[in-house]
């Protein structure tokens, strides 16, 4: 029998110093807005009182359990580059901002001499003025060019949000440049009659990887004047570029810098990131160009208070009898509820898109009970909405109409909230990473801000709310991103052939492994060579063989059936799971029922309905091994890297009771199963180590099983990645190793990268794992330890002692080598390298 664990896609390290901060002159903010009228700063409470406040009810205070105060940060001036244009730098000084940091003008210097930089500093560091010095210098002159249309620009943004923000901040800050910066949107929610002009008169063209690699690029003879004088490419938020969309994103860049060729243009690459490790390493791997590095942030900060907050155990008892938290869910409301009576601007991030929802709809009702005044001044932001949705939310926002929100990470990137005093994080993000950005996202007007970390009931959470400092005391991850992934790599080389045929010369550019993809695709019959070039023979459009971020296949749309009305979509890899018949559907605080689901023309249809429920499904899966790549011995027993195939069914979905999570029922789906081939790492143990480690045939399955489950919670200690990017299964006797085996895969064709750093850390990896289940204080596992809430065989069985024993005989003959790469120990906090995510 074969115990699941399966995937369900979804897709900045402050650096205080112990100064104060400066007070003659204002950092420019990504989208600085002076006119935005902001309190001042005096009048504000401290973020130390606001959290006092927030702990001062009945058993409040005992659910921190750490406070780490970040103190504020003096900032360094330079002098402006003097390539920049006078009318750029009076154009900056006009919007206050005197004089630019250190880490600001040396950007701009090298973008100057036309090398390709990556800014890696804090939020709020002035990433944007860095970038955009160079580029309105570059425009302005190319408006003076006595012919053609002169030097053009193009910003890469993983969000529609954020590119529209920028766009907006640009406009204002070139408004004294005249006609010569003539910014403009092209994304998705462009509408068709303004597409024309943007191709035609935009010097400046804010996109996104997923329009660059749909509409642009196939359509380039359209854009031949834009891409002839495109000076510099701008991609910010770099580090989101992670895993397979990454992978994407790094192969659509390349097919752009092969056009850009052909027309006679070299871009230089400017890159931004709040939150990198090794960004340069990151930036060459996702552009394929050297990348000069600027990581010294000379910008000031404002205090950051950071509190670890852990939700009570309730009364109830879930699977097993285990006892339950409350959930992060009802916590974050209460706690959004809280703020906005205070009258603090907040954000709570939270993990899914029903989540942000349910934290909207909770606080409303709360709120209604206090001053009906204020349910207004809450909303929920996610991904799915509708663009004009969207837009409506994000000007609320921005006026300070709305004092709080619940969002996605669909608002986590750079969107400018100045003046936002708190940010509540629903459950560990993931990542170090998106931990840091979302954090920053208060504080961005220089005053202090708080951060509140509430943990889930999962094994990491509850570690890292007790082990702080491997939140604190650690850098953020690099990015892991394989470009050379042949899932990857085939259908950009075909849609790269489909734009202009490929010859011998384009193979460097597309990586070491492109010839062997070149004659798998001719094997079948995608691509045919004709004298020396590749051509694409199919009448479909090339582009359209992959969604870059990998959602499988067309979205589902989610329309209300009395009405005909589209109500939003959710990816194809997530209908199964999110929008089976049955499913509970939450959209703008109203809650859907979902009636049907057409795989063949992907529609939901949904009708409103007021289930005092919601919704979970459960899922079956089996694995083989197609490869084993790479072996050591782990004592007798052995710990593998490879290929694999994975097949997987949702087969049911439970019934939850809200806010407690009390299982109400269960009934039983008939959908298609599914196949991924994707690598793993797997560990095997013998009969020896069973029989050291007191393990006998009843409980076995049960200790691989909890060893899984927590494995599992761990790795994004230890990857860029998110628990529902990775998926597992454990085994008492695989047929294909003859032994008790716990998988780990990555959830992702080909893979992403997760389970080859799984591999590699793999000792400080499970020493953390052991660690996390035998110090939680529950009798039998709960969900703070062993038990996972996306489990396809509903917990059963696990065996808590048993795991810890069974780690801990497995770790006895680790080799010395194993998961001891630079900057990873073995006392489970080691921090090693690696969408619009909700």
């Amino acid at each position: 029998m074969a115990f699941n664990h399966l995937p369900a896609r979804v897709h900045d390290a402050l650096a205080p110093l112990s100064v104060k901060p400066v007070t003659d002159s204002v950092p420019m903010a990504k989208n600085h807005r002076p006119d935005h009228p902001q309190p001042d700063p005096a009048s504000r409470p401290s973020p130390e009182a606001v959290l006092h406040r927030l702990a001062s009810g009945p058993s409040r205070s005992a659910r921190i359990t750490h406070t780490e105060h970040l103190p504020p940060r003096a900032g360094r001036h330079a002098v402006w580059p003097d390539r920049i244009r006078s009318e750029v730098i009076a154009a900056v000084q006009a919007r206050g901002i005197e004089h630019p940091w250190a880490h600001q003008a040396l950007a701009a210097e090298h973008a100057l001499d036309g090398d390709s930089v990556v800014v890696a500093t804090g939020t709020a560091s002035g990433k944007s003025l860095a970038y955009l010095m160079p580029v309105l210098s570059a425009l302005l002159d190319g408006s003076e060019a006595p012919n053609g249309r002169g030097a053009t620009a193009m910003y890469l943004s993983p969000t529609k949000a954020l590119a529209a923000d920028q766009c907006r901040a640009v406009r204002e800050l070139a408004e004294p440049l005249g006609n010569a910066v003539r910014p403009a949107v092209y994304d998705g929610d462009t509408p068709f009659e303004e597409r024309e002009w943007v191709r035609q008169y935009a010097n400046y063209v804010l996109t996104n990887p997923d329009m660059l690699h749909r509409g642009i690029l196939p359509s380039h003879p359209r854009w031949a004047s834009f891409l002839k004088s495109l000076k510099y490419v701008v991609i910010d938020e770099c580090h989101t570029y992670r895993g397979v969309f990454g992978s994407h994103v790094a192969q659509v860049l390349r097919r752009l810098r092969r056009l850009c060729a052909r027309y006679g243009a070299s871009p230089v690459f400017l890159l931004a990131s709040a939150t990198a490790a090794e960004p340069s390493v990151a930036a060459r791997r996702l552009t394929g160009l050297p990348v000069v590095e600027v990581a010294d942030d000379a910008s000031p900060r404002g205090e950051l208070v950071f509190a670890l907050w852990e939700p009570p155990l309730t009364e109830l008892h879930g699977e097993k009898g285990a006892p339950v938290r409350r959930t992060a869910t009802a916590e974050t409301a209460d706690l959004l509820t809280d703020l906005t009576v205070q009258g603090v601007r907040s954000v709570a991030f939270v993990r899914s898109r029903r989540g942000a929802e349910l934290i909207s709809v909770i606080a409303q009702e709360r709120l209604a009970e206090v001053d009906r005044s204020l349910v207004r001044r809450v909303a929920a932001y996610r991904g799915g909405y509708l663009p004009e949705e969207r837009r409506a939310l994000e000007r609320a926002l921005h006026s300070g109409e709305l004092l709080g929100l619940a969002a996605t990470t669909a608002l986590e990137l750079g969107v400018d909230v100045s003046g936002l005093d708190a940010v509540v994080i629903a459950g560990y993000p993931g990542t170090r990473a998106s931990l840091w950005q979302q954090a920053g996202r208060a504080g961005r007007s220089g005053q202090g801000a708080l951060a509140v970390l509430v943990a889930r009931d999962d094994p990491l959470d509850t570690y890292l709310v007790h082990h702080p400092k491997a939140l604190f005391d650690r850098p953020v991850e690099s990015t892991v991103l394989d470009p050379d992934n042949p899932y990857v790599l085939a259908p950009h080389l075909c849609a790269a052939a489909a734009e202009i045929p490929l010859t011998e010369a384009d193979l460097e550019l597309f990586g070491p492994v492109s010839a062997d993809v070149l004659t798998q695709l001719e094997a079948a019959k995608l691509l045919r060579r004709r004298t020396r070039a590749w051509h694409w023979t199919r009448r479909e459009r090339a582009a359209d063989l992959t969604d870059i971020r990998g959602s499988g296949g067309p979205p589902v749309q989610i329309v209300e059936e009395g009405t005909g009305r589209l109500l939003g979509t959710v990816d194809a890899e997530a209908a199964h799971s999110a929008v089976h018949e049955g499913a509970v559907h939450l959209h703008q605080g109203r809650t859907y029922l979902v009636r049907s689901l057409d795989l063949k023309d992907s529609v939901a249809l949904v009708e409103q309905a007021d289930p005092p429920y919601s919704t979970a499904a459960r899922d079956t899966t089996a694995i083989s091994v197609l490869e084993t790549e790479t072996e050591i011995p782990w004592g007798s027993g052995r710990l593998c890297l490879g290929s694999v195939e994975v097949t997987n069914q949702v087969v049911s979905f439970l019934r939850r009771r809200l806010i407690t999570g009390e299982v109400l029922g269960e009934t039983k789906l008939d959908l298609p199963p599914r196949t991924l081939r994707t690598r793993a790492v797997w560990w095997t143990v013998t009969e020896d180590q069973l029989d050291e480690a007191r393990i006998n045939p009843e409980i076995l399955g049960g200790a691989l099983h909890a060893a899984e489950h927590a494995s599992i919670g761990m790795l994004p200690l230890f990857a860029t990645c998110d628990r529902w990017d990775i998926g597992g299964v454990s085994v008492p006797l695989h047929p294909d190793t003859l032994l008790p085996t716990v998988f780990v895969y990555d959830g992702h064709p080909g893979g992403a990268g997760f389970a080859e750093r799984a591999f590699h850390t793999a000792r400080a990896w499970l020493t953390a794992t052991r660690e996390a289940i035998a110090s939680c204080e529950c009798e039998a596992g709960c969900p703070s330890c062993v038990q996972s809430p996306k489990c396809g065989n509903g917990n059963e069985p696990l065996h808590k002692r048993g795991a810890v024993r069974l780690l801990t005989t497995l770790l006895r003959g680790a080799p010395e080598e194993a998961g001891t790469e630079a900057g990873t120990g073995t006392d489970g906090t080691g921090a090693e390298a690696s969408g619009e995510p909700d």
